[in-house]
């Protein structure tokens, strides 16, 4: 989206302000409702992104080690495959830096294939990763399938989406993973997640527990796409489950099988809060975009008092204002318990593709 476009998006906003709809307002973030990350997000240094000239490059999630390096983790999958083929062939890397900014240097392959005969053997995605209780946690999405790459999605795969988790003492890895999904199926054909569940988000509750957001996809729309397409709550009291799984869907819209994807929960001040992409423009006037949830028992979501995170653009520190085709996986990094920095997976016209870090005031 140019920037006359986002303006105009804006304009619109602002008059469902004057309307009394809660929106996006020029004020301080802070713990409470009053958190605006619109407002905090600031111009990007041209050196915080992670590119790679021979992979396409998704997701980016990061935590830093005891010794202060930042360790990164995210998708990748070889550019002369096609942007689709992160369905077959993406495996989860690992790349470090002394800054969270970066900029980053790839180490190894902290998820990598093992065999098609494992539930994620073929291929790990969508990698978000925490520390808990003095071990890290990489919960990802992994599949198998038919190994075939296709210039269109390949629905074997698509439809074989589980969420796992890999745990490790130390940031670096080695990463230990499980012989069955964190997150599977329901047995139920009328379940919301009985065709396939993916991209995992995860935060700490107050009590000590553990919820997680994830994507969901049922069996109640025909074809191999299914549908709808939403997203579920799951709790537990141990970061590698089990986890209890609860029937009401979340952030849903009116009109639509498909409103939003991509969520990053975390709990801050007095209630959870979460950065989903907004499809289509169902939430705000902005059309696809970032936009932000808050929950005060991380069940009944809401639009934040400011929803609109960012529009489908990057602020550059030398000036530039550039429009993306997609602005996505969303994914923060807390400095003393604060959003520090924000990290986003980009494209313009997959072709190429790249994580860029965007610092917060």
């Amino acid at each position: 989206m140019n920037v006359i476009y986002r303006n105009i998006a804006l304009f619109f906003v602002g008059i469902l302000a004057l309307s009394g709809c809660r929106t996006v307002a020029p004020t301080q973030s802070g713990d409470g409702a009053d958190l605006n990350l619109n407002a905090l997000l600031k111009p990007v240094p041209t050196t915080a992104v992670m590119s790679d000239s021979a992979y396409f490059i998704w997701c980016g999630t990061m935590v830093r080690g005891t010794d202060g390096t930042c360790h990164l983790y995210y998708s990748r999958w070889k550019r002369e495959l096609g942007f689709n083929a992160w369905v077959t062939h993406s495996e989860v890397a690992h790349a470090t830096a002394n800054d969270p900014l970066g900029p980053y240097t790839f180490q190894d392959v902290a998820l990598p294939a093992r065999g098609a005969q494992f539930w994620d053997g073929l291929c790990t995605h969508n990698p978000t990763v925490h520390a808990f209780r003095g071990k890290y946690y990489l919960y990802y999405m992994g599949n198998t399938g038919d190994g075939k790459n296709t210039k269109a999605l390949n629905f074997t795969h698509r439809n074989n989406q589980r969420i796992g988790v890999a745990v490790a003492d130390n940031p670096g890895g080695p990463w230990q993973r499980a012989d069955t999904p964190l997150i599977d199926v329901s047995k139920d054909s009328l379940a919301s997640d009985a065709l396939m569940t993916s991209n995992p988000s995860i935060a700490q509750r107050p009590d000590g527990g553990f919820l997680m957001v994830y994507k969901a996809v049922g069996k109640q729309r025909p074809g191999v796409f299914g549908g709808p397409v939403v997203h579920m709550v799951a709790t537990a009291d141990s970061p590698t489950g089990p986890f209890t799984k609860y029937p009401k869907t979340v952030f849903n819209a009116k009109g639509t099988d498909f409103p939003a994807e991509d969520p990053f929960i975390w709990y801050q001040g007095d209630r959870y809060w979460a950065i989903v992409k907004d499809m289509h423009g169902a939430f705000t006037p902005a059309g696809r975009s970032l936009v932000l949830f808050d929950s005060k028992d991380g069940f009944d979501w809401n639009l934040a008092k400011h929803p609109l995170v960012s529009t489908l653009q990057i602020n550059w520190a030398d000036g530039r204002v550039e429009p993306v085709g997609y602005l996505e996986r969303p994914q923060l990094w807390f400095d003393k318990g604060k959003p520090a920095v924000l990290f986003l997976a980009t494209t313009v016209d997959q072709t190429s593709s790249y994580n860029v870090q965007i610092p917060l005031k």
